[in-house]
């Protein structure tokens, strides 16, 4: 079983890029990453799939939120989406293969592969396959994670040198309204973590205390979380994380180098 890399642990990892919506820049857009390769902060970014099997750099499931355009994004294709522009800032959805030719090795990346079943279940490996395929290649640290753990198993199979992990929480009924409650209340144990041959979870920072969570990390499990948003929470996160991932704020960085965006 691959482990995670040491530098998941060091510097924050911002969530989604470090936008700036009232300063013109959207998450998960070029910008954003410029941002935060800029401050040296790992980045934390989605993975949604096109019609024709390409991995979009893309959160939602729908493209009303963020873009100019709507439907959902796997209705169009690869080269109708890098077409589409994000409300804010007006640049183009980007795929991964553009997204690592950005970065190059140059900060972590903590990459969340969406669930592509529609209710956590079996139905997925299409995206899985073209994310191990252009990880193959990658020189830097990467590691993958998915609320779907059955994305993690196909993961294991086709990448096992990839690290990946468990995106986890309490899966509640308000935030997960569409998912059966008895499949709810199974994730929200925490499962597959064996399994998957997970190497660290990536839980909602408000609920670090929850019994799973706790026995995890008995056995020495790396803990990362999601997402912290201000000084008071990191402070309280870090009671219990080895690491976060943040928006909205900048936090202090652990080797403390020149700020560069002064």
């Amino acid at each position: 079983m691959s482990s995670l890399p040491p530098s998941f642990l060091g510097e924050p990892i911002v969530h989604r890029g470090m936008h700036d919506v009232p300063n013109g820049v959207q998450e998960n857009s070029r910008p954003s990453f410029e941002r935060a390769i800029k401050h040296g902060f790992g980045i934390e970014l989605d993975l949604q799939m096109s019609s024709d099997g390409e991995a979009m750099v893309f959160h939602d499931y729908v493209l009303d939120r963020l873009t100019h355009a709507s439907g959902l994004i796997q209705k169009r294709t690869a080269a109708e989406l890098r077409d589409v522009k994000l409300k804010v800032g007006d640049d183009p959805i980007l795929d991964l293969p553009e997204f690592l030719q950005l970065v190059n090795g140059q900060v972590p990346l903590l990459i969340e592969i969406k669930d592509q079943d529609g209710g956590i279940g079996p139905n997925v490996g299409r995206l899985e396959n073209r994310v191990a395929e252009l990880l193959a290649n990658y020189k830097g640290d990467a590691v993958v994670m998915s609320f779907n753990p059955h994305s993690m198993a196909v993961m294991s199979e086709i990448a096992p040198d990839v690290p990946r992990g468990l995106t986890t929480c309490d899966f509640n009924a308000e935030f997960w309204p569409m998912l059966p409650r008895k499949r709810a209340e199974e994730l929200a144990a925490i499962p597959d973590f064996d399994r998957v041959g997970a190497c660290f979870i990536s839980h909602d920072h408000r609920l670090l205390d929850a019994a799973p969570v706790a026995a995890l990390k008995a056995r020495g499990v790396p803990l990362l979380c999601w997402t912290v948003r201000s000084l008071e929470q990191e402070i309280n996160a870090r009671r219990l994380a080895d690491n976060i991932t943040f928006e909205g704020y900048i936090p202090a960085k652990r080797s403390q180098p020149e700020d560069t965006d002064a």
